[in-house]
């Protein structure tokens, strides 16, 4: 009796308990939010994203690296724990070192797994959203708000790991104030003609029906949206920015 309290009292032996039950314990956790995120409809929201293609490509989903996370971030703690009671590591300093970084770590990869699927789905969004805008420019906005979702994201989970925050401070301002000024400048034309597009459907000098010429085209009018008028003839369509409505002016066609 005396050498199994003896034996259970080792500091091996309890390390080993608490690797095992950090084991179980990790496993049932992955379980748990894989069912969870299953329920709330996580697969159904990330579909189509990059990153779950990319996920499904290798084998998997992003909803079993999201639980699969949790359960490493269980392990890692039960090994960490199991190594300190078994007395491997004798320095307090580093086991209090390590027990505040790994949370840290922890939430910064999860919030760049969220934030890569946010700025997926924001840049499906943005595209089925302008899709009928026939302009060049806008092609490069749903790449913008992705880029802009992912940089805000990595100073979020760089912020996590101790990196200076006044330094992402100073990062984030520079580069919103380059996303203005290269804005300004690279969508200049989208920006007129979206303002065009405000006074033609507020004062509506054409309609729908209407036989107009636009410079050297004519044609009747199909759609007018807020970046472009869409026009045709019997055998050609044209889709005029509106912007350019102002620079060549309008013609109404009389019978």
């Amino acid at each position: 009796m005396v050498e199994w309290q003896t034996l259970i009292n080792e500091p091996a032996v309890i390390a080993a308990a608490v690797l095992a039950l950090g084991l179980v314990v990790g496993y049932l956790v992955g379980r748990l939010n894989e069912e969870l995120l299953q329920a709330s409809g996580v697969p159904e929201a990330v579909e189509g994203t990059p990153f779950e293609r990319t996920a499904q490509s290798i084998g998997t989903s992003t909803v079993e690296i999201v639980a699969r996370l949790s359960s490493w971030f269980i392990y890692g703690i039960a090994v960490l724990t199991a190594i300190h009671i078994a007395q491997l590591l004798d320095t307090e300093a580093f086991w209090l070192r390590v027990t505040s970084f790994i949370p840290q770590l922890f939430i910064a990869v999860l919030v760049l797994i969220i934030g890569f699927i946010i700025a997926d789905k924001a840049e499906l969004v943005v595209s089925e959203y302008l899709r009928g805008v026939k302009l060049p420019e806008v092609s490069v906005i749903p790449k913008l708000v992705k880029y802009s979702v992912l940089y805000v994201t990595l100073i979020i989970a760089l912020g996590q790991v101790g990196v200076h925050v006044v330094a992402l401070l100073i990062l984030l301002t520079v580069y919103a104030v380059g996303i203005v000024i290269v804005g300004t400048v690279a969508f200049k034309d989208f920006l007129i003609s979206s303002a065009a597009g405000i006074y033609l459907l507020l004062n509506q000098p054409y309609g729908i029906g209407d036989e107009i010429r636009i410079g050297d085209q004519t044609g009747i009018v199909q759609e007018v949206d807020l970046f472009v008028t869409k026009i045709e003839d019997d055998s050609e369509e044209y889709i005029v920015p509106n912007r350019k409505v102002f620079e060549n002016g309008i013609v109404r066609m009389r019978d």
